[in-house]
């Protein structure tokens, strides 16, 4: 099989070379500006990317209902496709966006970038509406067509909306936020959970030409004015009230406390989840009475394809959240092109990504990518527990979800629970399973892979980012029967270009290597900018290692040219000299039976600078824990180093976790630094009482050391 990786030729300069690990074929590659066009896809590349099927890169035969013939490929199907990608952008993207997209006026420049100014344009001179590429063209061909299947907090309680259905509610709600002054151009804050409203409220802003930024429904009133005051949103769109887990969670009591301090607020449309009264102010509006007044039809805005679709707020290292800016065209393409190959989507396929969509995978993967390929998308409102450890699989049963897409955190509590909730259900129309927001542990992934799927699913450790729009780096697409190492997400998706570079900023060559993950070229999907303040977009992303966009991540590089994320740089501990990833820790340790999950964080050492701290979550049924602990050393002793083996390991009964699944390290290493008195916004826990729990056990532990 052929296996492709990057190298660069100096540190900063504006060429590459791609090449061929098992060949000698090297290729220069251009960087950074548009291009003129060149030869145009062969059509057999073309038709693996374009044609009725869905992924000529997963499978050579003529599936039922296609009408694009099988096609006979060679090993090198990938390479050249990633090759072409790389060394024509211009021709790859700009078909691609051709016959992908339904456009209103077509582009004359396909791309015109520049990493040293933070400047990424695509498709220049398009116009196009989103929603009509997501709605009115499947509209047009199947209204009948489920668009979306709402799984409900309570199983057996789903909703389906056709896709005529989902453009009338999305015209009704565009009419609204007209008539209540939100014009092209304007913020709209949108705080609601998983719902067909809430995507409707979405493809609305998109439909005028208002900007949307989903705020995850979780965050506390501080929170969520932060982030409305920063965007300087004229509208927010909520919910009464929400269901998760068998709980209500008072949406609209921390909206009426939000806003209080947000002075560009003019309405506050709210939307009945439950059937529960709530205090309507003079700001408030009830959205359902006003949508009904309002005519299903709106006719779309015409959009440039740098006009901003949506800004989204992830943590930045100063602690100010930072508002990343998305647009049209670019974005929309990367997100369709993403889900249709990375997944092996084809057209009748139900798509189950669990995530929230005020996270950048709920944006790409429960909307944007699959409405545009015309897709059914599950929205997942529940949890992964409710109302037992069967529902991720009872609701694959049900609906009958053919690609599963899901947090590692997730399948490690999953996991935790035991084989018998999964084997209770039919899992048989699964094809592909996906992991998404951490790396995910060889543990996990084995379990995932032949108790989930049975062994007869791909598994695909994805990695992106908020700033990348969509997966960047994946097992999928592949040549057909590649290999799919666990835990490792491996290969680059079509024009995409990692490198490894070291602290003194050169470019690491080779395999076995390890360094900071860049990418050396544009891609259509990228973020353009942090809302308000350019210079700090280039600044966190292409200033540490100019040329290069700085993902702030740590990775591997096998001598196959695999790529294996070891977790963000920053989540990096320097132990007497020696640097080392905490996730690299977390996933020598899961490595036990008994050990579903742990959290390792650094923490000051007298002697050695740094040192680690584990966290560590046993199985139900153990029973010596310190013969456990032990083990535990012995094996990352063993698959690390000495160095690496935590100097404290803490057994905890589970792990401070936000809703959506991630692990807030920030208040296990207050606790460990005895700075418990300011733990800051904690509102976005599952369960805060989670932090009393660890305090006392670390108190416990440290109590009998200083008896010791």
């Amino acid at each position: 099989m052929t296996a492709l990786s990057l190298c660069a030729c100096g540190s900063g300069g504006g060429r590459g070379l791609l090449r061929n690990l098992c060949g000698s074929l090297w290729v220069p590659l251009g960087r950074g500006r548009s291009r003129s066009w060149g030869p145009g896809l062969p059509l057999q590349l073309h038709r693996l990317l374009l044609g009725g099927r869905s992924s000529g890169l997963w499978a050579t035969e003529k599936r039922a209902g296609s009408a694009a013939p099988a096609v006979s490929r060679s090993l090198s199907t990938y390479a050249k496709l990633w090759e072409q990608a790389v060394r024509e952008p211009q021709v790859f993207w700009g078909r691609l966006a051709q016959d992908t997209l339904v456009w209103d006026t077509p582009y004359h420049t396909v791309e015109d970038c520049d990493f040293s100014q933070g400047k990424i344009s695509w498709f220049l001179g398009g116009q196009l509406n989103v929603s009509v590429n997501c709605l009115d063209q499947h509209v047009k061909k199947s209204p009948d067509r489920i668009a979306l299947i709402w799984e409900k907090d309570e199983p057996g309680t789903e909703e389906k909306i056709t896709y005529r259905e989902l453009l009338e509610t999305t015209c009704r709600l565009a009419n609204t936020l007209k008539k209540h002054g939100v014009h092209r151009g304007d913020r709209v804050a949108i705080y609601m959970p998983v719902s067909p409203l809430a995507v409707a409220a979405m493809l609305a802003c998109a439909r005028i030409g208002a900007v949307h930024t989903v705020i995850f429904a979780g965050f506390s009133a501080e929170s969520l004015a932060g982030r409305i005051n920063d965007a300087k949103c004229k509208v927010v769109i909520t919910y009464n009230q929400g269901v998760r887990g068998g709980r209500i969670i008072e949406l609209k009591k921390i909206v009426d406390e939000a806003v209080k301090n947000c002075p560009t607020i003019k309405h506050v449309l709210v939307a009945q989840r439950t059937d529960n009264k709530i205090n309507m102010g003079k700001l408030d509006v009830l959205l359902e009475e006003e949508m009904a007044k309002e005519n299903p039809v709106c006719a779309p805005e015409i959009m440039d394809s740098e006009d901003t679709l949506f800004m989204l707020y992830t943590s930045g290292s100063t602690g100010k959240p930072k508002g990343l800016v998305h647009t049209q065209a670019g974005y929309l393409l990367y997100a369709a092109v993403t889900h249709k190959h990375v997944f092996d989507f084809r057209q009748g396929d139900v798509f189950g990504c669990v995530a929230d969509i005020g996270w950048i995978t709920g944006h790409s993967y429960v909307v944007y990518g699959p409405l545009c390929n015309g897709a059914t998308s599950v929205l997942f409102e529940s949890t992964p527990v409710y109302p037992n450890a069967g529902r991720y699989w009872e609701t694959v049963q049900r609906l009958k979800i053919n690609q599963f897409y899901g947090a590692p955190t997730a399948i490690r509590v999953l996991l935790n629970h035991g084989d018998a909730w999964v084997k209770k259900y039919d899992r048989s129309s699964l094809r592909t399973l996906g992991s998404v927001g951490e790396p995910i542990n060889q543990e996990a992934w084995e379990w995932l892979y032949k108790v989930v799927g049975d062994t007869k699913c791909s598994v695909v450790d994805t990695w992106w980012q908020t700033e990348t729009g969509g997966i960047c780096i994946a097992p999928r697409p592949s040549e057909e029967g590649a290999e799919i190492i666990p835990g490792m997400a491996m290969r680059p998706f079509f024009g995409i270009t990692p490198i490894l570079v070291d602290e003194k900023g050169e470019v690491i060559e080779g395999g076995d290597v390890s360094g900071a993950l860049c990418i050396t070229q544009a891609w259509p999907g990228m973020a353009r900018t942090i809302y308000g303040d350019h210079q700090r977009f280039i600044d966190a992303y292409f200033k540490v290692y100019p040329g290069y966009y700085f993902s702030g991540d740590g990775a591997y590089r096998t001598e196959d040219g695999y790529y294996q994320i070891t977790g963000r740089m920053d989540d990096v501990i320097n132990v007497s000299g020696h640097r080392l990833g905490t996730a690299e820790i977390e996933d020598a340790m899961t490595n036990h039976p008994a050990v579903p999950e742990t959290a390792v964080i650094g923490y000051p050492h007298d002697i050695k600078g740094e040192a680690a701290y584990a966290f560590i979550v046993l199985k139900d049924d153990t029973d010596n824990p310190d013969i456990i602990l032990n083990e535990l050393k012995s094996i990352v002793a063993t698959k690390i180093a000495k160095y690496a083996v935590p100097d404290q390991i803490l057994v905890v009964k589970r792990l401070p976790k936000t809703r959506s699944g991630k692990v807030m390290r920030r208040l296990l290493r207050k606790i460990i630094t005895d700075n418990t008195q300011d733990l800051g916004d904690i509102t976005t826990l599952e369960d805060p009482v989670v932090i009393s729990e660890i305090l006392n056990a670390y108190q416990k532990q440290k109590a009998k050391l200083s008896a010791s």
